[in-house]
């Protein structure tokens, strides 16, 4: 079962979390998934907040019962007003919280262990978050973001299950030099096969409907495709990534 409330813990509780609202050395977490993904992961977590812990158990107890301990212990019961004050829109789950925003460089994801995917301007959090789940999931070394999109906006953090913190993942406005090889994921390249993407390759995907840019094309080595049924123009930016992964390994 959840804690009780405790008003002056509760104010203290809920002024962090505002003040981490335009604080871009902190990350929001919202959600069980976020939040027990973030926990896994080793991320250094700030606050928790909710006003129902008992359904935080109950779905802790169902999805995540080797972190339920550590999240029930650390969390603080909020009144419904003030949880209300704090959600801007309506959350997957009644936990909220604050972890710091880890900072990589665009030359610590590359140095990580397994191909490392980049995103060329990617325009929808969801999907970036997204992307960012599957690559954790397959394994990838690290996820780079090329341009202005933010990999720990609370949209793309939603999106990504909190799995941001399972590997490097940063921003930046081009792509460093680097010595491993880069596929760009292109419709007119060649077919992906399995083997196709090495242990140590970069992996360049632009967006859904334009692609990638012809600068980041002339930086790729190999252009690759992903073969779809006839008629099926695209895939959505997290399924390619995904998918590529999977598939070219």
């Amino acid at each position: 079962m959840g804690g009780a409330y405790a008003p002056d813990a509760a104010r203290r509780a809920a002024s962090r979390v505002r003040s981490a609202q335009a604080d871009p050395d902190r990350v929001r977490l919202e959600g069980v998934h976020a939040v027990k993904h973030a926990v896994r992961f080793g991320a250094d977590i700030e606050v928790l907040v909710t006003a129902d812990p008992d359904a935080v158990a109950t779905l802790l107890d169902d999805l995540a019962p080797d972190v339920t301990d550590e999240v029930l212990a650390s969390t603080t019961v909020l009144d419904a007003a003030t949880w209300a004050s704090l959600i801007p829109r309506a959350l997957p789950s009644p936990l909220l919280g604050v972890a710091a925003r880890p900072h990589r460089s665009a030359d610590d994801v590359l140095a990580g262990d397994g191909p490392v995917v980049v995103l060329e301007e990617p325009r929808h959090l969801g999907n970036l978050g997204a992307a960012i789940r599957g690559a954790a999931a397959a394994g990838a070394g690290g996820l780079l973001v090329l341009g202005d999109a933010d990999p720990w906006h609370p949209t793309a953090v939603r999106g990504s299950a909190g799995l941001g913190f399972a590997l490097p993942v940063a921003a930046a406005p081009t792509l460093p030099r680097t010595d491993r090889p880069v596929l760009a994921l292109d419709a007119d390249g060649e077919p992906l096969r399995p083997g196709t993407l090495p242990e140590d390759g970069v992996l360049l995907v632009g967006t859904e409907r334009g692609g990638l840019t012809a600068t980041a094309r002339a930086r790729a080595t190999r252009r690759v495709a992903i073969e779809m049924r006839p008629g099926v123009s695209s895939l959505n930016l997290a399924t390619a990534v995904t998918v590529a992964l999977y598939l070219g390994r």
